[in-house]
């Protein structure tokens, strides 16, 4: 007898053969109309043959890739009743795209059946939001975790993003979070929900102890130290927390009285420590990352120190008070061990006494593996000074070198320096890319290294710097890749560069009411091309390409001032050699009474005004003696001012007439700095001498002091020298994938300008001016304005008095003047769009009238902090805040002796 069976009971018979678990259909699911039940008789197992598949319930995937998938085909042969189809429930159910699967059989003729593939899909995930976090967060989050919409909603999905949001947060010391993830169906679109993550960070972990033991022989807190990033917390409490440790120690701690610790600066923190700890700079959150890496740290440092045994045997972390946590290191050091004979084999270039020198390490001095690889060059270090580097600097690129322990006596280790030199490498081709704008010519002339010559890893580390510093290219992304071949025992040499916009554009403008309109319009071209300057095709918007620089700036201040100032460089005249060649004109105008004048105040000198009209030709010359990092420069300048009614240097007589300053300037330089903008490590050293013609000395019988001043100073005479020099520091190793780091930059700078003999007066025009921003009065006054932060322009040497009392004879100036700086930089971005970087200082100067006056140690001084931001088309944007320390007085306020300082375009002196 025949059995009649709906077909939705086969296919629930068909879904519990293959052992799965179907869930409900979506409510949402286009419904499918099943067809009237058919014929099957269970008790007698027939073999059908597929006669047609079809697919139903789908909505965003390809019904005939899932019936490939199905492993089912027309023309297949199965047996019903069976489980024949388990296995293509299986195959479907794996794909995670669905929250139901049915297989229905709706037609039988003879030996045929017709199949129907029923599915329901798992929603869509129509948008994704995060609940109980800031909108920063959120952000970065959303980057982190990768979700996209209409992405299919599976648990996988979900447990992945929650994954990926604790370790987000762990990273940040969140360690206790909870994460509840909300599934909200989409009204406005079909199978499609909304996915919510309910964050709750709960407090950051911190660490509160970090217990070592079984450190005999290096005391916690030089093991604390190596833990860059697993730092303890601040502390002060009168009733330190249960000290339990859970790592097996025999310890015994020294008494601090009895051993008399509190001699001992070391013993007496570790007393106190229970008690009062305070790191202001340390981040006492918990990383699992940095933790694993702070434990390799450890033991490196005791490898460092001769313990080349040591281990860490166990250790654990476990919950203290406030959610915080303590971690306990248990150690084993093992035996001290020294080094014994250090042989070489295989030398043949440098003898074993060179060889030895160079490596800088003793029989006798503790072990340390670490340092005999660094010496012998087997960790790369741009610097050199290693073994590696000797030979690679003098071409032997193939040279290897392997240090082999040979024996062991106690706790001494001998050593065989074992190496291959190899035959020297010969630069057999040199490629540029990345070079879009800027010509071939203008990178290869700046390049040490040049088919046919031996390879040079020094003379790789100096063509980085110099492509650097043309400033035309991003300095993080410069790319030096030696290709070697030694069966030719040749080296092709591919240099790659990402150009970076270094034009720059100065643009304000405004309207005083009183003094017209005001405003800047300047810009600088620094990679100018002046040959193409008559090719239109070459303009974008100007000729480019060739390295020259070409400046034009006007600047008005209405009535009260107007400056233009033209200037072309070249740097390398001729093309062959390294000669600057540069030419500058400038023109300004001061009006003193326009303030005045608008306001309707009587002046007592009607159309005065201040002109000055000037330019300057200088060549220059890298020299190759005492090194090629020095340079020499001549230049010629001219300065004509013209005075009227003009009173402002306070000299009877001379506040009309005609000024004529016709100087000679020698300059010597030497600059190592490895890039402009930020410099990590080198130096900058400066000194110059300008000189007028000595036209006194022609005239020995002529007292100019007995001429009306205005006669003396027709042709002003002078000689002026200048020192500046800065150094560049590295503090910190590079960390991160832009090699940032900590950079100490120290600067001293000197200036001094007198007579040829006591016969003339010295005039007003080239002397100092200290304090203020460096940036007033410049081009007016023909000083040289040596900012100081903190302070306003002063007029006396002396710091007791206050800047503003000082008398009006100091607008003379100074003679002489010193200057200190001391600065602590740290980069935020080292991008080339955006070059970010904080700064703390401390700094120091002061000038004086003559030598009489001159005090060296008689300074203003002055700390503060302060940022650059150094913008494409802007250049340098930058402020400091500095308070200066002689400025307090008494019952005065922090305000009243800090000052705002703002720069743009330039760094003051």
């Amino acid at each position: 007898m025949k059995k009649l069976f709906p077909k939705s009971l086969l296919a629930l018979v068909l879904c519990c053969s293959a052992g799965m678990s179907v869930s409900a259909q979506q409510k949402d699911t286009i419904p499918v109309k099943r067809p009237e039940a058919v014929p099957l008789d269970l008790d007698n197992p027939q073999q059908y043959e597929i006669a047609d598949i079809a697919v139903s319930g789908t909505q965003f995937l390809d019904k005939q890739l899932l019936i490939s998938l199905s492993g089912l085909n027309v023309g297949d042969k199965v047996i019903l009743p069976g489980d024949h189809f388990s296995k293509t429930i299986s195959t479907l159910w794996s794909q995670r795209f669905f929250s139901n699967i049915a297989i229905y059989i709706t037609k039988i003729e003879g030996n045929k059946i017709w199949l129907e593939i029923e599915l329901t899909e798992k929603p869509r995930m129509s948008d994704f939001d995060f609940k109980g976090i800031k909108k920063s967060e959120k952000d970065e989050l959303v980057t982190k975790i990768g979700l996209r919409k209409s992405q299919v909603v599976t648990e996988a999905l979900k447990q992945n993003a929650v994954s990926q949001i604790r370790a987000y947060y762990a990273e940040k010391g969140f360690r206790n979070i909870t994460t509840r993830v909300e599934e909200v169906p989409d009204a406005r679109l079909q199978n499609s929900a909304k996915v919510i993550f309910h964050v709750s960070k709960g407090n950051k972990v911190r660490v509160n102890n970090i217990h070592i033991v079984g450190n005999d022989n290096i005391a916690d807190n030089k093991l604390k130290k190596k833990m860059k990033g697993t730092k303890e917390m601040s502390r002060f409490t009168l009733h330190p927390d249960d000290k339990t440790v859970y790592v097996d120690s025999n310890e015994v701690k020294p008494d601090y009285w009895k051993e008399m610790g509190f001699l001992s600066a070391t013993k007496t923190l570790e007393a106190l420590d229970p008690y009062f700890r305070f790191h202001v700079f340390a981040n006492a959150k918990f990383n699992d990352g940095k933790y694993f890496e702070d434990k390799e740290k450890l033991v490196a440092y005791y490898n460092s120190q001769g313990f080349r045994d040591a281990v860490i045997v166990r250790d654990t972390t476990y919950p203290s008070y406030r959610n915080n946590l303590n971690i306990d290191i248990q150690v084993e050091e093992g035996k001290k061990y020294y080094f014994g004979n250090i042989t070489y084999k295989g030398n043949s270039v440098y003898s074993d006494s060179v060889l030895s020198r160079i490596l800088g390490i003793k029989k006798g001095d503790i072990y340390n593996l670490e340092l005999l690889e660094k010496r012998l060059g087997k960790q790369m270090s741009p610097e050199g000074g290693d073994i590696t580097g000797y030979y690679m600097d003098f071409g032997y690129l193939f040279f290897q070198i392997d240090p082999v322990e040979i024996g062991i006596r106690g706790d001494t280790i001998d050593y065989e320096i074992r190496m291959r030199e190899g035959p020297k490498a010969t630069i057999s081709a040199i490629t540029l890319a990345g070079n879009e704008k800027t010509n071939d010519h203008v990178v290869i002339r700046e390049l040490r290294t040049f088919p046919g010559d031996d390879f040079s890893r020094a003379n790789l580390i100096r063509s980085q710097r110099e492509i650097s510093n043309l400033g035309f290219f991003d300095p993080e992304k410069i790319g030096i890749n030696p290709v070697p071949d030694a069966n030719h025992g040749t080296v092709d040499i591919d240099y790659t560069v990402v150009e970076r916009a270094n034009d720059q554009l100065e643009l304000s403008a405004g309207w005083g009411g009183y003094i017209g309109l005001t405003g800047t319009l300047g810009v600088t071209f620094n990679n100018f091309s002046i040959k193409n300057i008559f090719k239109k095709e070459t303009w974008d918007p100007l000729p480019s390409g060739d390295g020259q620089k070409l400046s034009v700036r006007i600047s008005s201040n209405g009535k009260a001032y107007r400056s233009y100032n033209f200037s072309f460089t070249e740097p390398w005249l001729g093309g062959k050699k390294r000669n600057p060649f540069s030419v500058s004109f400038y023109s300004t105008f001061q009006n003193p009474n326009a303030y005045a004048e608008y306001y309707g105040q009587t002046v007592s000198n009607p159309g005065a005004y201040f002109r000055v009209l000037g330019g300057s030709i200088s060549l220059g010359k890298q020299l190759k003696w005492p090194d090629d990092y020095f340079s020499l420069m001549y230049s010629l300048n001219y300065q004509r001012y013209k005075l009227k009614d003009f009173n402002y240097f306070n000299i009877s007589g001379f506040d009309s007439g005609i000024s004529n300053n016709l100087s000679f300037r020698l300059t010597l330089a030497r600059s190592s700095v490895d890039q402009q903008i930020f410099p990590r490590s080198g130096s900058s050293f400066m000194v110059f001498g300008q000189f007028t013609p000595p036209y006194s000395l022609f005239n020995q019988d002529r007292n100019y002091k007995n001429e009306p001043v205005k006669d003396q100073f027709k042709f002003i005479e002078y000689q002026k020298y200048r020192l500046n020099a800065e150094w560049y520091v590295p503090l910190t190793k590079p960390t991160g994938s832009d090699n940032k780091s900590l950079v100490l930059k120290v600067a001293t700078k000197f200036g001094y300008i007198g007579s040829y003999n006591d016969r003339t007066t010295l005039s007003p025009f080239g002397r100092f001016e200290l304090g203020g921003d460096g940036l007033s009065n410049f081009a007016v006054y023909d000083r040289d304005i040596i900012s100081q932060r903190g302070y306003p322009l002063y007029y006396t040497s002396n710091p007791k008095l206050n800047p503003e009392s000082g008398q009006p004879a100091g607008y003379q100036g100074f003679t002489i003047f010193n200057k200190y700086v001391m600065e602590v930089r740290y980069p935020f971005s080292l991008n080339p769009s955006s070059t970010i970087f904080g700064l703390a200082f401390i700094e120091a100067a002061n000038g004086y009238r003559d030598f009489k006056e001159y005090n060296p140690f008689r300074l203003r001084r002055s700390v503060g902090l302060g940022a650059r931001f150094y913008l494409p088309m802007f250049g340098l944007l930058g402020f400091d805040y500095g308070i200066g320390l002689d400025r307090l007085r008494p019952g005065g306020g922090l305000k009243d002796a800090a000052k705002f300082t703002f720069m743009l375009g330039f760094e003051p002196e």
